[in-house]
């Protein structure tokens, strides 16, 4: 999702909105709560990260908005309904998002259908990543997938974030065999530093189908 760090939003939001009330001191808490469902989806704990977060947004509603990661957790475990709240809340303060809206449409994908995740697709403004204009387009099913990577080039973060949106397209179109082919390239170890956290999310899908039966041909 969005490259800003997300403790430092947390600490931010803390902050202000105490107005200046919130020392450092008192921000650790909920920043540890953050830091330990973050910790628990990397561990591929996705329950316990769900629940992590859960309890993270009733102490501090006022920043729950900002937590993304909640919503990728809660997809994981199949509350999907949550999930596009999550990433309805979190538009409201980062509105350009590409990956929030892609997030968004596999929630409602899950939860009723593609049709009516394109029909329930949010709009986004200006997000100049590289491909995200594209992803965005074949979310809406006005590119063909083949868009995407083409538009990526040779760019490694650009070649990760195709692989990992064109295997989450995939999937919510119920094409397994391709679903794993691009979420398994995504979740190289070479993409690692280009993925930052998504790549985290990568590792944890490719093992979630794994645990399916699911491999590589």
């Amino acid at each position: 999702m969005n490259p800003r760090n997300y403790r430092s939003l947390l600490v931010v939001g803390l902050l202000a909105a105490g107005v200046g009330l919130y020392r450092p001191v008192e921000a650790q808490q909920p920043l540890a709560m953050l830091d330990r469902a973050v910790a628990d989806f990397e561990s591929g704990r996705v329950a316990e990260s769900a629940a992590g977060f859960d309890a993270l947004a009733r102490a501090r509603p006022d920043v729950a908005p900002e937590l993304w990661q909640r919503g990728i957790a809660l997809y994981y475990v199949g509350r999907f309904a949550d999930c596009r709240a999550q990433f309805e809340s979190h538009r409201t303060v980062n509105p350009n998002d590409v990956e929030n809206a892609a997030w968004h449409f596999l929630c409602v994908a899950r939860a009723e259908s593609v049709a009516n995740a394109r029909a329930a697709l949010l709009p986004v403004g200006p997000d100049a990543r590289v491909p995200m204009r594209q992803v965005y387009e074949m979310f809406r099913g006005a590119l063909a997938p083949e868009g995407v990577l083409e538009a990526a080039g040779s760019q490694p973060s650009a070649q990760f974030y195709a692989q990992l949106y064109l295997g989450l397209y995939f999937e919510a179109i119920g094409d397994g065999r391709l679903a794993l082919e691009h979420i398994a390239a995504a979740a190289a170890d070479r993409f690692a530093a280009a993925g930052g956290y998504m790549h985290t999310v990568a590792k944890v899908h490719l093992g979630l189908l794994k645990q399916r039966g699911l491999t590589a041909q």
